[in-house]
């Protein structure tokens, strides 16, 4: 059968360089524009050109390759569409942090070479995490490669934002946002993270200009207040019931502010009274309109304060803070202060406090586009898997703000819009105007600001694909089939794609959404550097191989459930990925007189019972894994193939069918068991290939003499006339009693070369034949020197008793061990197990060690305290065994 035989152990790095260089070499990961073949598509949700590869990364790649490589085998036109995001503040930030190493800043070199530096940095550097993706043997097709400042993204982004300007989409005006300081941008609100940290409640008091006594409000930001503009309390608050309508003199400021009231003032926070600050508050913004307030700036774009501070410019906001409570105490308007937690809005780039910053910006007007995005999930154009993700989905839809788009950085999409010097006309093109439609005069400015990174992001999907060319590839591919991304970016990226689709294509971007939870150690917590508790994948497959590391990743993928993850488990599969090298190369080894070319299948009638209970099993599993992978149960399919893999065809087919491979004297069953071996052999090379490729395709290579690679043969498919429930059910009676006489000798110390007698007692003839059918299975793998079997046969004395079903095995005791020696043995091993048990029970219901211990040390004592109960609940049982005999 085959062209070669296998090395005595399977070289990982060797064979993954080789064979992925092989695929590339052969074209295989190229998707057609057109043909015959059903379209299967997916967009890589595409990496910060920034980036390198994480445990986030590797397993949504691996996901999404796993169904790229199924796909394909199942006939496919299968196109995995890869690309990088130039992902505009952390790359800034990133040739801004070198540039400060060489004592510059970007204002230094100017906005054109600056973006030059960038450009430089991302051809020296942006290519990083895609050969990192090749390493992990992801099988996209590299000849499509975007990142989303390409000349054809660009095009695209510039022609979706005239669109929407021109649709009355988006719009320019003062808005509060969120601003990082040190970043010196607008930021969206998801792209603020949130942290509880302990500060303190202000109480101020503000006079009544009547002089009829103060109002007391409360604050978390009392340098705030030198940007006051009103005192707003609850129209339904009884105690300001007659104080509304009257002004009150600001402290430290001394300027006239009014109370007011509204309904968004909640009478149970502090006194019942806030200060309202409209440039420094979202909220105090929003009253700010309702009531027709000033709104007064007190920070600069770098937080600190401005000439509206008064005697407080120049200093920083959290210095100022310190110096208005000194002041406020030293002029007697301080009531009162408090421990108080607040949560902390902070940039997700550079993790500065972000500020609230009343500015000029671009915004796109959203709930237009929502609700259609809404809708297309309602109807079931899109659906999002698991489905508990659509209820945040619709509420996160039903409650969404305008999205401001400009950022004040200078790396990304220019927001094309041209001031004229002559006339003030706005003019907003595809293309850079070289005068002014208006007065024709050339004298024209374009924005300074650029697009959110998510504003191309958002495209992806189509432009990728060519748009606005009404390309063959957005024709074959659009709607893509399938997006796998994390839960954590479903509004950043996944609702924005959708509605960027369907405003622009008229159709969803993508039938199916994935979504998986967070890779996590194997204690559920999050990894961090501070932790220590980071894996990093490149050192895993360097340890290990990119095959076992693969596989644990699909393998701890459930619906709805966090990925955790230990380098224990990886190292767990590396030994399952020997296991299959050695069933391999014992399968070849006794497959080198088998022709290669008889792949017809084996004559149904010359198959043993363990031929057709294979086949039977084989088949079984071929159908659960393709349901698991249709159902994006990835873990299900993982397992399935575990289980058939390493218990079914490893552990039992290939030791019952030694005797027949051995022996040369039976050539008819010889052949059939031969041909059974190779169909079972290739059938698990190709249901193992999307989630083992190096590791198939190496062994694949030697034992298939055509050629061909397994990433390009089909498929298996449930073959109905493989099913043979009356195998499955007599191999599992005969698998079953070979187990008890298995576990009988383990549990009676009995070495494994020491024969056994064995008597077996079926209730039944029928059960009596199907034991003989098998006699010769049990007595072998039982290692058994005599085997009785009968219907309803005495218990012999002085036997071990096991039950299988409605038989009972019956393993003869005499002269195999010394019961009062061995019965010692376990009773000073079940005394001592006992011992360890009551003092880790002792410490884990001690309160003092409860509350002290790390949890990490808790967790270990609690799985001690459960190895050794499963420990003693065994000998316990072996005590009892050997007292009864």
């Amino acid at each position: 059968m085959n062209k070669g035989s296998l090395s005595k152990v399977y070289e990982p790095h060797a064979a993954e360089a080789r064979w992925y260089q092989y695929w590339l070499d052969q074209d295989f990961f190229r998707a057609q524009d057109a043909g015959d073949k059903p379209q299967f598509s997916i967009v890589i949700p595409p990496p910060n050109v920034t980036g390198m590869l994480h445990m986030g990364h590797a397993l949504n790649n691996v996901l999404q390759d796993i169904m790229t490589r199924f796909k394909r085998m199942q006939g496919y036109n299968a196109l995995w569409m890869p690309g990088t995001d130039h992902a505009g503040i952390a790359t800034q930030n990133v040739v801004e942090q070198e540039l400060a190493r060489e004592g510059l800043t970007r204002h230094d070199l100017g906005r054109e070479k600056f973006i030059e530096r960038v450009w430089l940095w991302k051809e020296k550097y942006g290519g990083v995490i895609i050969n990192q993706l090749k390493r992990l043997g992801c099988s996209c097709d590299w000849s499509r490669e975007r990142f989303t400042m390409d000349e054809g993204l660009s095009r695209a982004v510039r022609e979706v934002f005239v669109r929407l300007y021109h649709d009355g989409l988006i719009y320019q005006g003062d808005y509060i946002v969120n601003w990082c300081p040190r970043c010196h941008t607008a930021i969206s609100d998801l792209e603020v993270e949130y942290a509880e940290e302990p500060g303190f409640l202000w109480s101020i008091r503000y006079p009544y200009t009547d002089g009829s006594g103060d109002i007391v409000v409360a604050t978390t930001r009392p340098e705030t207040m030198l940007g006051d503009t009103a005192v707003a309390v609850s129209p339904n608050d009884p105690r300001y019931a007659d104080k509304v309508g009257k002004e009150v003199i600001l402290p430290l400021v001394n300027r006239i502010i009014p109370v007011i009231a509204d309904d968004y003032v909640t009478m149970d926070f502090g006194s019942g009274a806030v200060k309202i600050t409209p440039a420094s508050d979202p909220n105090d913004f929003a009253i700010a309109g309702r009531h027709n307030l000033e709104i007064i700036k007190i920070m600069d774009g770098s937080a600190v304060i401005n000439e509206n501070g008064g005697r407080y410019q120049g200093q920083d906001r959290y210095v100022c803070r310190e110096n208005v409570v000194k002041d406020l105490e030293k002029q007697g308007y301080l009531a009162g202060v408090e421990p108080y937690t607040r949560n902390i809005g902070q940039c997700y780039r550079c993790k500065t406090d972000v500020e609230p910053f009343v500015s000029k910006q671009w915004f796109v007007k959203i709930q237009p586009l929502a609700k259609a995005a809404t809708a297309a999930v309602i109807k079931g154009k899109t659906r999002i898997i698991p489905s508990m993700w659509e209820a945040t989905y619709f509420e996160w839809m039903s409650n969404i703000r305008d999205w401001c788009i400009s950022r004040q950085i200078w790396w990304g999409h220019r927001i094309p819009v041209w001031y004229c010097d002559g006339c003030g006309q706005v003019i907003v093109s595809s293309d850079d105007p070289d005068r002014c439609p208006g007065c024709q005069n050339t004298a024209l400015r374009q924005d300074e600001d650029v697009l959110d990174t998510w504003f191309s992001s958002a495209l992806w999907p189509f432009s990728t694909l060519g748009w606005p060319d009404q390309t063959a590839a957005l024709k074959t591919f659009y709607p893509t089939s399938l997006l796998v991304t994390g839960f954590d970016i479903l509004f950043f990226w996944v609702a924005r794609m959708m509605m960027m689709g369907l405003y622009v294509m008229k159709d969803v971007p993508f039938k199916d959404v994935y979504l998986h939870a967070l890779v996590r150690d194997e204690q559920g917590d999050k990894m961090s550097k501070s932790k220590g508790n980071i894996i990093d994948p490149l050192q895993m497959i360097d340890k290990y191989g990119a095959d076992p590391f693969r596989f644990t990743l699909a393998a701890f993928t459930a619906q709805g459930r966090d990925v955790r993850m230990s380098e224990e488990r990886i190292e767990g599969y590396k030994y399952f990925v020997n296991k299959i090298w050695n069933a391999a190369k014992f399968s070849l080894m006794n497959l080198e007189d088998y022709p290669d070319d008889d792949q017809a299948g084996p004559d149904r009638a010359a198959l043993s019972l363990p031929d057709r209970w294979i086949l039977a099993r084989l088949n079984r599993t071929v159908g659960e894994v393709i349901r698991g992978l249709d159902e994006y149960k990835f873990n299900e399919a993982t397992g399935s193939l575990y289980q058939f893999v390493w218990h079914e065809f490893c552990d039992w087919y290939l030791e019952l069918i030694k005797p027949v491979l051995y022996s040369r004297d039976q050539s008819t069953r010889r052949r059939a068991t031969q041909q059974t071996l190779s169909q079972a052999l290739r059938t698990i090379l190709k249901l193992l290939h999307p989630f083992m490729p190096f590791l198939t395709e190496e062994i694949w290579q030697t034992a298939v003499a055509d050629g061909a690679s397994v990433m390009v043969s089909s498929y298996p498919e449930p073959d109905e006339s493989l099913a043979d429930e009356d195998a499955e059910r007599r191999m599992g009676l005969i698998m079953d009693c070979i187990t008890r006489i298995r576990n009988i000798r383990g549990e009676m110390n009995i070495a494994p070369s020491k024969k056994l007698r064995v008597v077996i007692s079926a209730p039944d003839e029928a059960l009596e034949g199907i034991l003989n059918e098998g006699r010769d299975y049990i007595a072998n793998l039982g290692n058994l020197e005599t085997l009785t079997v009968g219907v309803n046969l005495a218990e012999p004395k002085g036997a071990a008793v096991g039950v299988v079903g409605a038989a009972r095995v019956f393993v003869l005791m005499e002269g195999m061990i010394d019961v009062a020696a061995e019965k010692a043995r376990l009773e000073k091993e079940w005394n001592r197990v006992a011992k360890d048990l009551s003092a880790v029970s002792r410490k884990l219901a001690n309160s003092d060690f409860m509350d002290k211990a790390a949890e990490a040390v808790i967790r270990k004592e609690e799985q001690k305290y459960r190895d050794l109960r499963e420990k003693h609940n065994v000998l316990e049982a072996a005590v009892k065994k050997l007292e009864a005999l």
